[in-house]
């Protein structure tokens, strides 16, 4: 039995919600970009019992963050050893990095044909690895179609679990959270039949499109009303609840399916376009991916940012997705700019962060 005290909506006491441990297993926390550990309750977490301490007994068990949208008295805590994780990682380097991840993509075998095909012997068991992300320190190490048998010594059933307390199972990924950064994990794999043994350091993963923005102000680049932004996905969530189908459907499939190809890389958009007659017809353009400027693929928004500020042709080119083209007299977009700037009220045509890296620029290029 648990206790959640708290000020939540309602009045202005301290209200306490009681409820049974229904579940523990990894689960995915709404601000976070991953799964972690949770424990499951029968009782309504409202507005404003986030954060609240949930006693059991004499002692703290967790905090209590989030409850499971459209059910009824259905809520979540965020138990110990996740927040002694989280508490270590800030006492040993001064600030979040997140929870490691091994960047991978791994199936079931449950299937026994599945199992033959990739050669496991009948006492066997484990998973198979279908996708590796570039970023991680297993994509130098493991190969698609390797089979990891165990983690750290300890084996991973066909479906993809380890032992538990008593005769609980949960997937293999809590063992990978709760390791620190920089610390390495022994994994066992099965590669063409034949058992291999391999070290590989973990780190904490971003994905290509950031699940969350807390703290921080967006980037934006603006040239010739042209706007444009990295994707995010709050900036999806804008469409709404139901953003998953309202939202442009290839943005909304590569924000939640495709991975980083190389460090600090963006998905970069144009968001709108700030009517006036250099961009006029361009309009229809709007929620495209970014693809190249003047033919150089673009990294993210700041190397988009470089190549705009610093072209040194007559023309621009900007190369967007589904084939399509934005083409203009430089000189006459960067004039247009500033007038299209005071017509919006907008004080700049870029965001603080771009700014600043603009202005290292110069003061380098100074010296």
């Amino acid at each position: 039995m648990s206790y959640c005290p708290c000020l939540d909506a309602g009045g202005d006491n301290i209200s306490v919600t009681k409820g049974v441990v229904s579940r523990v297993e990894p689960t995915q926390y709404v601000h976070g970009a991953t799964q972690l550990m949770a424990i499951q309750i029968d009782a309504a977490i409202n507005p404003g019992n986030s954060g609240g301490p949930a006693i059991m007994g004499n002692k703290v068990a967790g905090v209590a963050f989030q409850n499971l949208s459209g059910a009824e008295n259905i809520g979540y805590i965020i138990p110990v050893p996740v927040i002694k994780h989280f508490i270590a990682g800030i006492e040993e380097s001064g600030k979040y990095r997140g929870f490691c991840s091994m960047g991978l993509s791994c199936q079931p075998t449950e299937n026994v044909q599945l199992r033959n095909h990739f050669k496991m012997q009948s006492h066997m068991t484990g998973v198979l690895v279908s996708k590796i992300n570039p970023l991680s320190d297993a994509y130098g190490v493991l190969k698609k179609d390797d089979i990891i048998l165990e983690f750290d010594g300890v084996p991973i059933a066909n479906d993809g679990t380890v032992p538990f307390r008593n005769r609980e199972r949960i997937t293999f990924d809590h063992l990978v959270s709760m390791k620190k950064p920089n610390e390495t994990a022994l994994v066992k794999v099965l590669r063409n039949g034949e058992e291999h043994a391999f070290t590989i350091t973990l780190q904490p993963l971003q994905p290509l499109v950031p699940v969350h923005q807390f703290d921080k102000l967006p980037s934006y680049y603006i040239f010739a009303g042209l706007v444009f932004v990295p994707l995010t996905q709050p900036y999806l969530h804008e469409y709404g609840e139901d953003w998953y189908n309202s939202s442009p459907r290839r943005l909304c499939e590569r924000a939640l399916r495709e991975l980083p190809k190389r460090a600090g890389e963006q998905l970069v958009i144009l968001s709108q376009v700030l009517m006036d007659d250099i961009n006029a017809g361009y309009e229809r353009l709007a929620e495209l991916q970014v693809k190249k400027v003047n033919g150089i693929e673009i990294k993210n928004l700041k190397h988009l940012c470089q190549l705009v500020e610093n072209c040194s042709r007559e023309s621009l080119r900007i190369d967007l997705d589904d084939d399509r083209v934005v083409a203009l007299n430089y000189e006459s977009a960067r004039i247009a700019t500033s007038r299209i700037l005071e017509r919006h009220r907008i004080p700049s045509r870029m965001s603080i962060d771009l700014l600043s890296e603009q202005n290292s620029l110069l003061m380098y290029s100074a010296e």
